[in-house]
Order: structure tokens, then C-alpha cells, then sequence
């Protein structure tokens, strides 16, 4: 068996990290691009406030996405600044979310969809941060 030299070690390690830390946290910011760029579905909405908690969920797992990517790509920050980090990440997304959103016909810029997802970053990294990326240490 041939043996890998430490490059090539290292360009797989970073490869693996794209690909399993960085890719769903791209895959999710252009999943939210390409459904906040059509029109809105006027219907009945399902319960009061359903479309706060669909951009709670939504931007609370981008949160967790990202913390666990910095988790993964920076293993030498402090959780601090990875928790700030993924939190402006995403509340930043979401603003630029809501002024792309601006700009669709029949949509519009909300300051409450933006607390939503605010709300939701925060509670998506912390709950990664303190459940979650504890099981996978062990």
C-alpha cells in the first residue's frame, strides 16, 4: 500500500472540510437566494405568525450550520467568537435577505421577518454550541 505523503494528507483534510462543514452552509444561503427571489405564494397560512417561525427555523439552522463549520475549520477560536461569528453570520444574511427581498415583485422587506431571523440565529447557534457539538466529542 502506497503511502499518502502529509500534502496529500492535508488537501484531503480540506477537501473533507469543505465538503462536509462548508458546502451545507452555502447550499442553505443559496437555497434561502433562490426562494426569497420568486414572487410570494398568497394563501392561507397554516397557524398565526407561520411564516416567522418557518425564517426562525430556517435562520436558526443556518446559525448551527456555520458555528459548526467555524467549530470544524477554526478548532482554535474560542467559543465566543464562534458564537458571535456564526450569529452575525447569519443575522447579516438575513438582512441581506430581507433587502434582496425588497426588490421581488410582490414581496417585501420585512423588519419583523428580520427579528425572526435574528431570533432564530441565536437560538440555532447556541443550541448547536451547547448540545449538539457535545455529543460529537465524545
Amino acid at each position: 500500500m502506497l503511502k499518502k505523503e502529509p500534502w496529500m494528507r492535508q488537501s484531503s483534510n480540506k477537501l473533507t472540510l469543505i465538503l462536509c462543514y462548508r458546502l451545507p452552509v452555502i447550499a442553505l444561503c443559496t437555497f434561502i437566494f433562490w426562494q426569497s427571489s420568486y414572487p410570494g405564494i398568497i394563501s392561507e397560512p397554516l397557524f398565526p405568525y407561520d411564516d416567522k417561525v418557518i425564517h426562525f427555523v430556517i435562520y436558526a439552522l443556518l446559525a448551527a450550520l456555520t458555528a459548526r463549520n467555524l467549530t470544524a475549520e477554526k478548532p482554535f477560536w474560542s467559543l465566543t467568537k464562534i458564537k458571535i461569528c456564526a450569529i452575525l453570520f447569519a443575522c447579516l444574511f438575513g438582512l441581506s435577505d430581507e433587502f434582496h427581498q425588497a426588490f421581488v415583485p410582490s414581496r417585501y422587506a420585512s423588519a419583523y421577518d428580520f427579528f425572526a431571523d435574528c431570533a432564530g440565529s441565536i437560538a440555532g447557534c447556541f443550541f448547536y454550541l451547547n448540545f449538539l457539538s457535545r455529543k460529537d466529542e465524545s
